[in-house]
């Protein structure tokens, strides 16, 4: 008697096939996360390789680098290589005409997702992976992670299908992998909202620890960098990186719609300010006291340098009714006879919160 045996040589083949994904890892818990639900849901043989991107704007990849280093150290947790991206140059142009509009301060999220998406396609194709993987949890962001939002970045970047977020897959409509048996649809989760109780829960079963950025990493949903980012919008549209890179230093002052005033904090801040000077622009401090550097940038006239002298010199250490400025690009001293003006007058100029 012979035995009628049927295999599934398409289930065999997928099982054996090494297939390659692309993971958005932000170096915070959800996208760690979706990197260990991913590889414990995996049917077929899968190599991940790992997108870290950056901005000027992250609060998390400031002087000390925390998420950078976090990705880096999640990525040789998994044995992932990682590539660094910084995506600075199109959030800026996403920042100065959001096809999408801002969140709830001068956050583009939107568009900077699509920006982030599109850039993980081309490297997806350029490593012959298959599919992207991201940590996103569905309702946890209030402008980009929402279903109808989800659904706009992947007809945006032609990526329909073709992203995984095993955090609230559950939730969603199943996409390639899990149509394809590449990924278990039975061993992804149904996370939803802003809570992360069931993250950390996670993060506990797996032993993940030290996970930095839990929200907020981005300075543009910051209120106080909020306003003067739109300060900036509004009378200079045309900025700069480095005008950028001005604002979360030191003490900002709009004294007239062609000219702004930044004075130094401390002495990190005021060495900060004299490296980002550019040729036009004026670097000063009160000539004969301990005191902070100023920035002028924009046209003035000598009454402009004066009034921002009396600012900087409500925060200068001086025991004089009047000061001297001295001009630091040429070592002059101009203005003289320069009295502080007092915190009522100097609110009538103040950018930040």
């Amino acid at each position: 008697m012979y035995r009628i045996v049927f295999i599934d040589l398409l289930a065999i083949n997928y099982t054996m096939r090494i297939m390659k994904a692309i993971a958005l890892l932000s170096g915070g818990l959800d996208s760690t996360l979706a990197i260990e639900v991913t590889l414990d849901s995996a049917i077929v043989s899968l190599e991940i390789e790992a997108l870290h991107f950056t901005t000027v704007f992250c609060r998390c990849d400031g002087a000390q680098g925390e998420c950078g280093s976090s990705a880096k150290k999640i990525a040789d947790k998994f044995n992932l290589s990682v590539k660094n991206i910084n995506n600075t140059s199109s959030l800026l142009e996403a920042v100065k005409k959001p096809k999408y509009g801002y969140g709830s301060n001068i956050n583009p999220c939107i568009d900077c997702r699509i920006s982030m998406f599109r850039s993980a396609k081309e490297r997806m194709n350029q490593a012959g992976a298959s599919f992207l993987i991201t940590g996103e949890v569905l309702g946890q962001r209030p402008m980009s992670q929402h279903l109808s939002a989800l659904s706009l970045i992947e007809k945006e970047t032609n990526l329909k299908g073709l992203i995984l977020r095993p955090l609230s897959a559950k939730l969603l409509e199943p996409t390639i992998p899990e149509k394809n048996r590449w990924i278990d649809r039975e061993k992804l989760l149904a996370i939803s909202g802003r809570s992360r109780k069931e993250q950390i829960s996670l993060a506990n079963l797996f032993e993940i620890k030290d996970y930095p950025c839990p929200a907020g990493g981005c300075l543009l949903t910051d209120p106080g960098f909020a306003m003067r980012m739109k300060d900036l919008l509004t009378y200079q549209p045309d900025f700069e990186l480095n005008d950028v890179l001005l604002l979360n230093i030191g003490r900002h002052f709009r004294l007239n719609k062609d000219l702004k005033l930044i004075i130094g904090r401390n002495e990190k801040e005021n060495h900060t300010l004299t490296n980002l000077a550019k040729a036009d622009d004026i670097l000063f401090e009160i000539a004969d006291y301990t005191g902070p550097v100023s920035l002028l940038r924009g046209l003035f006239i000598e009454d402009d340098l004066r009034l921002a002298g009396r600012i900087t010199a409500r925060y200068a250490d001086i025991d004089s009714s009047a000061v001297r400025l001295k001009i630091l690009s040429d070592d002059t001293i101009a203005p003289d006879n320069i009295t502080a003006l007092n915190n009522t007058e100097i609110d009538r100029y103040r950018i930040n919160v």
